[in-house]
């Protein structure tokens, strides 16, 4: 099985909106590997949210270099190998914290740094996007509490959902052999309703039944 073949999904969404839960349910249910974005570990991020202008570039540097390890691992240990693998992120979101986070001239040597690293890695053969109101990610943030996320902004949030939507419409347009399940993350709750997991579960199966991906 080529690495091209070998299930890999990626789940997306806004900051809070459910992500790696979903993830980590995935992995449980199909025996795939779970890989995890850093976060918590970034020294920056702190600041960031203290001071967004401030500590914009050092933030999203630290993603990216953290993001490219991460994938050039998974794809030379796991994928390579006919292993699958569930993300819960896309590598691509750097793009949509970098544009409105950082200063025109920053964003551009960004750019051209993310356009080398990212030129040859896997890419996820099916994608799932979470979207929710602000009201539901303000109280996931909330609920889960980390620290370095309690002085996120509403409107920066807001902002942050609008630039999903945005990219992930563009994604479709743009990846049209790429499968992307859209969950709405007000009306449905698969951490509450198994039911709600089940059917997510039964979609992404078809999907890369579908994609002669998995047997």
């Amino acid at each position: 099985m080529s690495s091209e073949q070998t299930p890999f999904i990626a789940v997306e969404g806004p900051i809070g909106v459910g992500k790696t839960s979903l993830s980590n349910k995935i992995a449980t249910h199909f025996y795939f590997h779970l890989l995890k974005e850093i976060v918590e570990e970034n020294p920056f991020l702190g600041k960031f949210y203290d001071n967004i202008e401030e500590w914009s570039f050092q933030t999203e540097m630290f993603f990216l270099c953290n993001r490219f390890k991460q994938l050039e691992d998974i794809e030379k240990h796991y994928l390579n190998e006919g292993k699958p693998v569930v993300s819960d992120y896309h590598i691509m979101k750097n793009m949509i914290f970098a544009k409105r986070t950082l200063k025109p001239e920053q964003y551009k040597k960004y750019e051209q740094i993310f356009d080398i690293l990212t030129t040859d890695l896997a890419k996820p053969n099916v994608m799932i996007y979470i979207h929710a109101s602000l009201d539901t990610l303000l109280k996931r943030i909330e609920k889960r509490g980390r620290e370095v996320e309690q002085n996120i902004q509403a409107d920066y949030l807001q902002q942050l959902s609008d630039d999903y939507e945005a990219f992930m419409n563009h994604f479709e347009q743009q990846n049209p052999d790429i499968p992307v399940i859209r969950i709405n993350g007000d009306e449905v709750d698969f951490i509450e309703h198994q039911s709600d997991l089940d059917d997510i579960l039964t979609t992404i199966k078809e999907h890369i039944n579908k994609g002669e991906v998995i047997s």
